[in-house]
């Protein structure tokens, strides 16, 4: 139902969009890049989960000094914890402390900036991600059931996005992005050793470092240094 709602509004979006800008120049890029995140709530801290984020993206300006960004990107997100420990349970399994996830998403953000003189930009907004891959390990054990469309993870993340891009060499752009999941991406049941139980809501929190190569970009900056 959420997914179904998101692309109504894109479409909406789209239509407008495309009256604003019709007869202006529309930007294309390429997007390379790097997510360290972490799941909040898994009872494990840090950004110690380094993920590829790369696709496109289209940029139709709003305006003089505003522009809107529409992106397909393959992501990975997840979480990582090494060897805490070597110890063995009740049942003689190995415990060691050690979790990977990894969470692969394509996500459609998009967001508005505003441009300050082709130098620095600035935006916020959404993304809808869908999740296409998963493999889970605990203990160095690989989770068999944890799958796409097993469960125990949402197959949709929806996520809110603050952006922020610099021009370092003509139409080379570094981009940071802090993304953090509006809705769960998961509920699990954690155990101490004395028995003790508890539930947390799990969400992804990203920040990525990306380099943008821009096409179709014509700026006071970018003719004088071609």
């Amino acid at each position: 139902m959420l997914h179904r709602l998101f692309i109504i509004i894109l479409l909406v979006l789209g239509g407008f969009l495309s009256k604003q800008v019709y007869a202006q120049q529309v930007q294309g890029a390429v997007i390379g890049g790097l997510n360290l995140s972490q799941v909040d709530g898994d009872e494990i801290f840090g950004f110690n989960k380094f993920g590829a984020n790369v696709g496109l993206a289209a940029v139709a300006p709003l305006g003089k000094n505003f522009n809107f960004s529409l992106e397909t990107i393959f992501s990975q997100k997840g979480s990582y914890q090494g060897k805490q420990y070597n110890d063995v349970d009740s049942a003689g399994n190995v415990t060691t402390g050690e979790y990977n996830l990894t969470l692969n998403y394509l996500e459609v953000p998009f967001l508005v900036f505003y441009n300050d003189k082709d130098v620095i930009a600035g935006g916020a907004g959404f993304s809808y991600g869908r999740l296409v891959g998963i493999k889970e390990y605990e203990h160095g054990r690989q989770i068999e059931s944890t799958t796409v469309n097993g469960g125990p993870y949402n197959k949709n993340d929806f996520s809110i996005l603050a952006d922020v891009r610099f021009r370092i060499y003509k139409k080379f752009k570094l981009n940071v992005r802090y993304a953090y999941s509006l809705t769960k991406i998961r509920t699990r049941e954690f155990e101490n050793l004395l028995g003790e139980t508890w539930e947390r809501k799990q969400y992804n929190n990203v920040i990525s470092f990306r380099l943008l190569y821009m096409f179709n970009e014509k700026t006071a900056l970018t003719d004088t240094r071609n």
